[in-house]
C-alpha cells in the first residue's frame, strides 16, 4: 500500500473510527490465527491499533489444541463425544492450566510487546462466569447461568484490554471448560458490547459451502431459521451462529463471523464499509 492508498483508507475509515469511539468491541479469538506465529502477531497489531484509537476491546481466546497437546503430556487423553471434548475433574483443571495460564499469558505479553496496556483474566476472576452442568454425558463443560462483568469494566476503564480464559466456576468449588464462542457472546452481551466478532477458519457465512466466492454478506437474526431449513447453516455453523443470534438477543448490535486467516480482517471487518466477513443484526 503507497502514501496514497494508506491516506485514502485513513479517510474512508475515520467514519468507523469515531462510531466504535469509547465503545466495547468483543472479539473471539481462535484457529488458525492462534496456531500460526505471523498471523497471531497480526491480531495482536489490530487489537493495538483498535485501542490506540479509543475502542475498548475485549479479548477473549479459545485453545483447544493446547488442552490436547498439554493432556496428552501428563498421560490423559483427550475424549470426545459429537466433536465437543469430555472434560472430567482432571481435564477441567488441564484445561485452566493450559487457557488461563500458558495461552492467556502469551496473549497479555504479545499485545504487551505491540504497544497495548493488557491484562489476563479467566471467568473465574471476579466470579465472571457462573456456570452448571451442560450434561452428564460432557462433565465438566458449562453453561454459562450468569455473568458478572464487573471486573472487566474495571479493567478497561484502566485503559487495559482484558484478555479472558473461558473458564467458568460454580458455587461449589467445581472449575469447568466453556467453549469461546459462548463465552465471548455471553460477555459481550452483558457488558452491552456494540459488536462481536467470531474469528474463525472460513470466509463467513456460504450460500454454497464448497463456493468460496458465494459469501453471504448480511444476514438478518429472522432468516436464520430459513437459512437452516434450506442447509445454508448446517454442521458446525449451527452452534457458531446461535452464538450470534444469542449475543444480539441480549443487546449487541452487530456480530460479525471473519476469517482469521487474512491479515488484519479485523481492521477490514470493522473501519471499511466492504467489512470482509458476513454480518448478523437484528
Amino acid at each position: 500500500m503507497d502514501n496514497q492508498e494508506q491516506a485514502e483508507f485513513l479517510i474512508e475509515a475515520l467514519p468507523y473510527i469515531k462510531k466504535y469511539y469509547n465503545k466495547i468491541l468483543v472479539i473471539k479469538y481462535g484457529g488458525s490465527a492462534m496456531t500460526d506465529e505471523k498471523l497471531k502477531r497480526s491480531v495482536m497489531n489490530d487489537v493495538s491499533v483498535l485501542s490506540a484509537l479509543g475502542i475498548k476491546v475485549v479479548l477473549v481466546h479459545g485453545g483447544g489444541p493446547e488442552i490436547s497437546d498439554i493432556s496428552r503430556r501428563m498421560g490423559v487423553a483427550p475424549k470426545f463425544v459429537n466433536g465437543l471434548r469430555y472434560t472430567d475433574r482432571d481435564t477441567a483443571e488441564i484445561a485452566r492450566m493450559a487457557l488461563a495460564g500458558k495461552v492467556n499469558k502469551s496473549l497479555v505479553d504479545l499485545l504487551q510487546s505491540a504497544g497495548c496496556k493488557a491484562v489476563g483474566l479467566c471467568g473465574e476472576d471476579g466470579h465472571m462466569l457462573r456456570c452448571e452442568m451442560m450434561s452428564e454425558e460432557l462433565g465438566y463443560v458449562g453453561r454459562i447461568v450468569n455473568v458478572d462483568t464487573g471486573i472487566v469494566k474495571d479493567v478497561l476503564g484502566l485503559g487495559y484490554v482484558p484478555v479472558i480464559s473461558p473458564i467458568g466456576f460454580d458455587g461449589d468449588g467445581n472449575i469447568y471448560n466453556v467453549n469461546a464462542d459462548t463465552a465471548a457472546a455471553a460477555i459481550a452481551g452483558a457488558i452491552g458490547a456494540e459488536s462481536l466478532i467470531l474469528m474463525t477458519d472460513i470466509k463467513g457465512l456460504l450460500e454454497d459451502k464448497d463456493d468460496p466466492e458465494s459469501l453471504i454478506k448480511k444476514v438478518y437474526v429472522s432468516d436464520i431459521p430459513a437459512l437452516v431449513k434450506q442447509g445454508i447453516i448446517s454442521g458446525g455453523m449451527i452452534p457458531k451462529i446461535e452464538c450470534c443470534k444469542e449475543a444480539i438477543r441480549r443487546g449487541v448490535n452487530k456480530v460479525f463471523i471473519t476469517d482469521g486467516r487474512v491479515y488484519h480482517s479485523i481492521l477490514v471487518e470493522i473501519l471499511s464499509e466492504e467489512g470482509s466477513g458476513t454480518m448478523f443484526y437484528s
